[in-house]
């Protein structure tokens, strides 16, 4: 076999979980002045279509790779990422331009269990980031919207400048979703909810025995809105939460995103509550 031969087999092969996968940059809009969302097609055979929840590990030649959740799947198997600026890898993934090549690996973890929310009211609680990997769960359960009692959607942001995806909001009202938005400081322009996402379960549980929740939040906000849930009915089991730890590998094998006895690449990120509340109670786990 010449070289161009075994390049050309060895780009169309699929990726081993080790290996990322080239996409190409279709598409880049910026969601907040921080947080970029960039449209990635597939250059040779695409990585398995990511469920509600997953993330892939994003590859940016030249600076490294860190862990993005998934917050879109297209027909022709474009993946939506969805990307906050924090460190010198995810600068680099936001200022990806079209046409720019990404390595990617995945899918990996658990994903949310939308089937166990059927016939029931889905609660999803979000906060900033967080509805990042839950916006694949809000456009699935609204395709079959038919299939749940209620879908209700709390969202949170620091300011409405920082309000991810809010052009989404009213077509996902329209779609049959209870919306409620809320900002930790509002400027006199804004007009709707002030307070944490907490201050406002109340108002979005109506029947706790018949509601399964998810929640994305930065970990000390989960562990108060799992309590509020708690108070208010909703049953540990329930209550899903999607937790953070430092991603490396993606494929349970070097142990940086250890949780006690969880490696979260693999048993997580998404959690039940009745599993993840004695671990997050213990400090430094």
């Amino acid at each position: 076999m010449t070289a161009a031969r075994e390049r050309a087999v060895a780009a169309s092969a699929p990726a081993a979980p080790m290996c990322p996968a080239r996409y190409v940059v279709a598409g880049r809009r910026a969601e907040t002045f921080d947080t970029v969302s960039l449209m990635l097609r597939p250059v040779a055979d695409p990585i398995e279509p990511p469920r509600p929840g997953q993330f892939t590990m994003l590859y940016s030649f030249g600076a490294g790779e860190v862990p993005i959740s998934v917050s879109g799947v297209g027909r022709g198997h474009e993946l939506l990422q969805t990307i906050y600026s924090a460190g010198a890898i995810t600068r680099a993934l936001c200022a990806a331009a079209p046409g720019d090549i990404i390595g990617v690996r995945g899918p990996f973890g658990t994903g949310w269990p939308l089937c166990a929310a059927e016939g029931r009211d889905l609660l999803i609680i979000a906060g900033s980031i967080g509805l990042a990997p839950l916006r694949q769960a809000v456009l699935a359960a609204l395709a079959n919207r038919a299939r749940y009692n209620r879908i209700a959607l709390l969202v949170g942001a620091r300011s409405p400048d920082r309000m991810l995806f809010a052009r989404e909001l009213d077509t996902w009202r329209r779609r049959g979703a209870e919306v409620t938005a809320t900002v930790y400081a509002a400027h006199a322009d804004w007009k709707g909810n002030v307070g944490p996402v907490t201050k406002f379960i109340g108002g979005t549980v109506a029947d706790p025995a018949g509601t399964v929740a998810f929640v994305c939040c930065a970990e000390v906000v989960m562990r108060f809105a799992a309590r509020e849930l708690l108070a208010r009915g909703v049953a540990a089991e329930n209550i899903l939460v999607s937790l953070e730890r430092n991603m490396k590998c993606g494929a349970a094998l070097c142990g940086h995103c250890q949780l006690g006895p969880l490696l979260l690449c693999r048993d997580g990120p998404v959690v039940n509550y009745a599993d993840a509340a004695p671990l997050a109670a213990k400090q430094e786990l």
